[in-house]
């Protein structure tokens, strides 16, 4: 069986069991701010298994994009190293929402596997839950008396909790699991040693393929278990993994699912894959880490996450940047690579996960500038490597550190050249740096969250905020708190409420609870998956009466004026730019609204000056809302609707449009009842923020009328200053000419006082060491002039070192000049020397070996830098 042909076995086993069929998630988590990626097929789910939302399916199967790099589940650094370690992977999975149980979970994994899939019964080994006593949890006799219907008791093995019993989190649904393993050796290997002793144990050929988790319990904030009142299926089964068993190999990367790529690399590279697992085997690890990683690099693209430094997009980065590491060592291929791998990868997914496929030029280009700037960044780097002078032939851990964390130069490069070069280096203070780094990020991140308190068993939450801003007979649902960085912050959860929670880059409502007389301000509203939380300063008195819940209406009525803005500037863009120019992000608030789509080259000022244009007409000829709500998925696309990339739509979506001809696209935000009331729309601002991103923000109404009396305001201003002549620009343009000139004729003044300071400043040199010295104070106001007698004078000297002490513009600045024949015959290093030096006028600075400056904020301290300087050449 192909690849293509055990996934879709899969899919049709569980659509004969009655599964309903669903898309994956993507695998960039959104609206869950517990996990960064898409982790396990069961992240789609969890409202369900939380009981905030009621499934309308009660079985379902799909095949999940799944990502592990961060957090609990990171695999990264085992990637390419062993047979079956990924960042992204396939989960293939089923769910019972509250239906079929441990008997048909297990009865049907079975006849999968065994019936459908043909595997061999005898090759595979059960695991059950042992129970646990300090949680009062009995061993899984249940789940034993099934799988004894079909498989021998001395392939039914017990294992702890942390091997079979699952848990969602610190808190929430969890139970215990049921892992098939299969074993994989060869029958010589069999014999010697039976697969029960090798059942979770790390072993390359007796892995687990299947996991099937019985949801029963729910995690409380105090560690403490309850029973759930609905049990629920959760299974997932590794594709790769599966896909290793099924076509008889010995590693997921001799599968079909990855043997094209390695053909392709093979190719590219001039390497031939030799199938080795030996770690000097540095080729074939590379080239496993290429096609492990440019799956996960561009289903992350694809699915609207973009590389950055933060967050999600840092990860994503990270990846890259490692492949693009191992290639450039081990494969010795210094051109982008990488980006050539995406037009395979979309075709061999484009009918599984067809959002690649529809976007493979924007992702090969995003891939394509990332690799070009960290093969910059790698080559910047062997400069700083080759300027570096350990003491001792130590690198010290903080220099090992700056270039990683700094510099973004990997650690295990900076490793492999220290070993060329016979350099030890100090691991300790490496490892220390680093930890220092963690323990900061681990502190930003700090989070207690505390247990609901449920006062109305009732999972359903009305929202009213499109029709209306108030609304008199809520009560709360439950609230807990959640203390973020040592501070508390109170959380409500109403049966009804008219604000708008965070999502889709509009951010939530603030405004009022009244209970009676007391008023409880809301300072944000947000969402965890699809449940709207309410953040206020203080609990109500009385958490049990009616509440009217009212919306800050002026700052709702400012958000919906951006929000519809963007939505006309979006089609704006696609009128003058072309239909590649779709969202890749935004963020719309009160003040402004800020929108990212992508682009590869700059808006020119009259492509800028024409979406302006054209939203105004918009707005001026006072569209009328169209809003479509609980409209069938496969209606609206029908209508022509535009759906982004990496969004999650559900079978009913709402349908916002202003003029079928012109905007229509899927959104659950607020927006104005005509396009009449956004006013007057301004853009403020372009610019790239990511290879093939652009950004635009933009004000709009009151906002925009004040940057427009703003702008005339200063333009008046400057038309005072020129005796308000007729063409204004053209007075600017003469000023600035006539201030060239005489730049031009300072610059000539400055190199003639710097000329008649050589003589004078030669005659000031001694020869200390065979070494032509000179310390001294330049009276020179310019860095550029000093830095060019510095240079001149050195080329004169020849085996010189020459030492500035200058006052630039009121602030103290030293220069050190080092002949470069003396940087390798004396070991001298400007760099150095400027750093120690700095410290007398309590700055810093560095450079190269031959030239180094450094600034200040203590101009009284040159004298003594000057006299330092002397006697690090006399010794």
């Amino acid at each position: 069986m192909t690849a293509q042909q055990i996934r879709q076995q899969f899919l049709d086993f569980f659509k004969s069991k009655e599964h309903k069929i669903v898309p994956s998630a993507p695998i960039v988590s959104k609206d869950d701010p517990t996990l960064m990626f898409t982790n396990a097929g069961m992240n789609q789910f969890k409202d369900f298994f939380l009981g905030n939302q009621v499934p309308k399916a009660r079985r379902i199967a799909d095949t999940q994009k799944c990502l592990r790099v961060s957090g609990k589940h990171n695999d990264l650094e085992e990637v390419g190293i062993d047979s079956y370690h990924h960042t992204m992977f396939e989960m293939l999975g089923n769910w019972s929402f509250g239906d079929y149980f441990k008997k048909e979970a297990i009865a049907w994994a079975w006849e999968l596997l065994t019936e459908k899939y043909g595997l061999e019964p005898n090759r595979l080994y059960v695991t059950v839950f042992e129970g646990d006593q300090s949680e009062g949890l009995e061993a899984d006799e249940e789940a034993v008396s099934f799988w004894k219907e079909w498989i021998p008791e001395d392939r039914i093995l017990y294992f702890d909790r942390k091997d079979n019993f699952w848990e969602m989190g610190e808190t929430g649904p969890c139970g215990p699991c049921s892992e098939i393993h299969i074993d994989l050796r060869t029958e010589e290997q069999r014999q010697l040693q039976s697969a029960k002793e090798l059942v979770n144990q790390d072993h390359p050929q007796v892995i687990e393929i299947w996991n099937l988790v019985f949801i029963q319990f729910n995690r409380k904030a105090d560690r403490s278990l309850e029973q759930l009142p609905e049990k629920h299926i959760d299974t997932g089964m590794g594709f790769e993994r599966l896909c290793m068993a099924m076509q008889g190999k010995t590693s997921n990367y001799d599968t079909d699912v990855f043997t094209p790529f390695i053909r392709f690399v093979e190719q590219a590279s001039g390497k031939t894959y030799t199938y080795s697992y030996d770690l000097q085997a540095k080729s074939d690890i590379a080239m496993r880490v290429i096609v492990d990683h440019i799956r996960a690099v561009s289903f992350t693209i694809a699915d609207g996450e973009l590389p950055s430094n933060t967050g999600a997009g840092y990860v994503i980065r990270r990846i890259l940047r490692r492949a693009v590491r191992y290639y450039y060592s081990f494969l010795e291929v210094k051109d982008p690579l990488l980006y050539k791998l995406v037009p395979l990868l979309a075709e061999t997914f484009k009918d599984v996960f067809p959002e690649l496929h529809q976007q493979v030029e924007f992702v090969g280009k995003v891939v394509l500038e990332e690799e070009k700037n960290f093969l910059r960044t790698l080559a910047d780097g062997l400069k700083r490597i080759e300027s570096l002078q350990p003491e001792n032939g130590v690198l010290d851990g903080q220099t090992v550190f700056e270039l990683y964390d700094t510099f973004g130069f990997p650690d295990d490069l900076t490793r492999l050249i220290g070993e060329e070069k016979g350099w030890k280096i100090d691991e300790a203070g490496f490892k220390k740096a680093l930890e220092a780094q963690k323990q900061r990020s681990r502190e930003d991140a700090q989070k207690e969250v505390g247990d609901w308190t449920v006062l109305i068993d009732d999972p359903q939450v009305d929202f009213v905020g499109y029709d209306d801003l108030v609304t008199n007979d809520a009560k709360i649902v439950k609230y807990r708190t959640v203390v973020v960085k040592g501070k508390p912050q109170y959380q409500v959860v109403l049966n009804k409420t008219p604000f708008y929670a965070e999502s889709g880059g509009q951010r939530g409502d603030t405004g009022l609870l009244l209970i009676g007389s007391e008023k409880v301000p809301v300072i944000d509203t947000q969402k965890e998956n699809d449940l709207i939380i309410h953040i206020v300063k203080a609990f109500p008195t009385d958490m049990s009466a009616s509440i009217r819940a009212e919306v800050n209406a002026p700052r709702r009525e400012s958000i919906s004026k951006n929000h519809s803005a963007v939505h006309l500037m979006h089609a704006a863009l696609h009128e003058v730019l072309g239909t590649h120019a779709v969202q890749k992000g935004q963020d719309v608030d009160d003040k402004r609204l800020r929108f990212d789509f992508s682009h590869f080259q700059r808006m020119t000022e009259e492509e800028v000056e024409k979406v302006e244009a054209i939203v105004n007409q918009r707005i001026r000829e006072n569209i009328a809302l169209g809003e479509d709500r609980n409209m069938p998925l496969e209606e609206a696309r029908a209508a022509g609707a535009m759906m982004l990339f990496g969004e999650k739509y559900g079978e009913v979506v709402r349908m916002i449009t202003f003029d079928p001809d012109f905007s229509r696209e899927l959104c659950g935000g607020t927006h104005v009842p005509a396009t009449g009331e956004i006013g007057l729309f301004k853009i403020l601002s372009e610019t790239g923020t990511a290879a093939g991103v652009r950004r635009i923000e933009a004000v709009t109404a009151k906002k925009a009328e004040d940057f427009v009396k703003k702008e005339l305001e200063e333009l008046n201003a400057i038309r005072s200053l020129f005796k308000n002549p007729k063409d204004t620009p053209r007075q600017v343009e003469a000023l600035q000419e006539e201030n060239r000139e005489l730049r031009k004729t300072i610059e000539k003044l400055q190199a003639a006082q710097a000329g008649a300071l050589k003589s004078e400043l030669k005659a000031a040199v001694e020869k200390i060491n065979d070494i032509q010295f000179l310390a001294t104070k330049v009276a020179l106001q310019d860095s550029k002039a000093l830095k060019t007698l510095a240079y001149e004078l050195e080329r004169e000297l020849e085996a010189a070192v020459i030492v500035f002490g200058a006052e630039i513009k009121g602030k103290p600045q030293l220069m050190v000049t080092v002949s470069e024949n003396l940087t390798k015959s004396a070991g001298l290093h400007a760099g150095n020397m400027v750093r120690e030096l700095a410290k007398h006028i309590r700055g810093g600075g560095g450079g190269q070996p031959f030239f180094a400056t450094a600034g200040g904020k203590d101009a009284s301290g040159i004298d003594a830098a000057l006299t330092q300087a002397r006697e690090m050449i006399a010794g």
